[in-house]
């Protein structure tokens, strides 16, 4: 079943249709398959048969083994949805490719033995790996390209990236499958697979960033405060709590104030408490500070302001500074904190629901050192 390697050369010699140009752009490194005609060396480093490859492969019955793995890899179903499930199913269809062309190298047992392998890896759970073997009959070809590969496994998106996968895991296998006909010293045809395989590398970038996950947006913050104070002496006349008692200024503030609660939809509930200074008597202070509450509150409804809002007047209640200046306007001035309507803000509590985890790799499963990249 396997030929010899004086049988490669001679019948490279013989064919004479090997293009120089085309081998040196497969950046061929191993040196034997570099030689020509008798020059061709037959030994265990030019990838001569060993007794242990023979014990390995040699029982291999490529039809019946290309049959069941397939059909166990079928059964997996869903399990095999992943880099290693895609990795056999690329596996089995280049030992089906060489079969049909009839290779007698033994490139067809060990890409059966692979499929097995990785089959067998999944139907248990144990040995999954994503190494690649070095094989007897296949030498590396294009280091440029596998090192563009082995970025794409390290990705950080690699793991949650299922056609990602798909798309490295059989380019790898293409490449050994090139690496196979240069090493039967079929330039043309390596060539002709390391080409699929550099044009289908840009997908596996388009693949990646496809996976990337939006960006977080930054939290939304609310233009409204926890708590808001207007000071009266800025909101309304002196002496006045009505409509018509209402400063440009505070409407202003009262205005923005409905264009911003039209915005959000968490405010489910406003507090309107009126304050007026110690000057002046308990019932006095109480109506005043009352009007300008309630008109505080039909002034946001008459904005659009929807959210139920309760206002009272707290009269001298709660004061924000003590003053006890002899001088009557400067004492005015030194009360005018006190003289104010606050407006307290009652929000919702509900939370977004947590978005599911997407199903991912093991980390662990993704740590490799590729042995194409030594």
């Amino acid at each position: 079943m396997k030929y010899s390697l004086i049988a490669i050369a001679l019948a490279a010699m013989l064919a004479g249709c090997s293009s120089s140009a085309t081998r040196d752009h497969l950046q061929i490194q191993d040196p034997t398959v570099l030689q020509n005609g008798f020059s061709a060396t037959q030994s265990q480093a030019a990838g001569a048969v060993t007794p242990q490859w023979i014990s390995t492969y040699s029982g291999v019955k490529n039809g019946s083994m290309l049959s069941s793995v397939q059909t166990r890899l079928n059964a997996l179903g869903e399990r095999k949805s992943n880099y290693f499930g895609d990795k056999a199913q690329c596996w089995l269809n280049a030992a089906r490719d060489e079969r049909s062309s009839h290779d007698g190298w033994g490139f067809v047992e060990e890409a059966l033995v692979e499929a097995n392998r990785l089959t067998t890896a999944l139907e248990t759970g144990q040995g999954l790996s994503v190494d690649n073997p070095e094989l007897r009959t296949s030498s590396v070809v294009r280091p440029d390209l596998w090192k563009q590969i082995l970025a794409a496994k390290t990705s950080p998106l690699f793991a949650q990236c299922q056609e990602a996968q798909r798309l490295t895991a059989c380019s790898e296998v293409e490449l050994i499958h090139a690496g196979h006909e240069a090493w039967t010293r079929d330039f043309s045809e390596s060539q002709r697979l390391v080409n699929g395989v550099e044009k289908g590398l840009p997908g596996i970038g388009a693949a990646l960033e496809a996976c990337t996950p939006p960006p977080v947006a930054a939290p939304v913050v609310s233009p409204i405060p926890q708590k808001m104070t207007l000071q009266a002496d800025a909101t309304f006349k002196f002496d006045r709590g009505d409509l018509a008692g209402m400063l440009p200024g505070g409407k202003a503030k009262l205005d923005q104030l409905a264009r911003d609660l039209k915005q959000v939809d968490d405010v489910t509930g406003i507090r309107i408490e009126g304050y007026t200074d110690r000057l002046g008597s308990d019932s006095y202070n109480r109506q005043l500070s009352n009007k300008r509450a309630e008109t505080v509150k039909r002034y946001l409804q008459s904005g659009g302001v929807k959210a139920p809002m309760m206002a009272r007047g707290r009269g001298k209640e709660e004061p924000v500074v003590q003053c006890n200046n002899r001088n009557q306007q400067a004492l005015i001035d030194c009360l005018a904190p006190n003289r104010r309507v606050e407006l307290d803000f009652m929000r919702s509590n509900a939370q977004a629901s947590a978005a599911p985890q997407a199903q991912q790799m093991q980390p662990q499963q993704m740590q490799q050192q590729d042995p194409q990249d030594q």
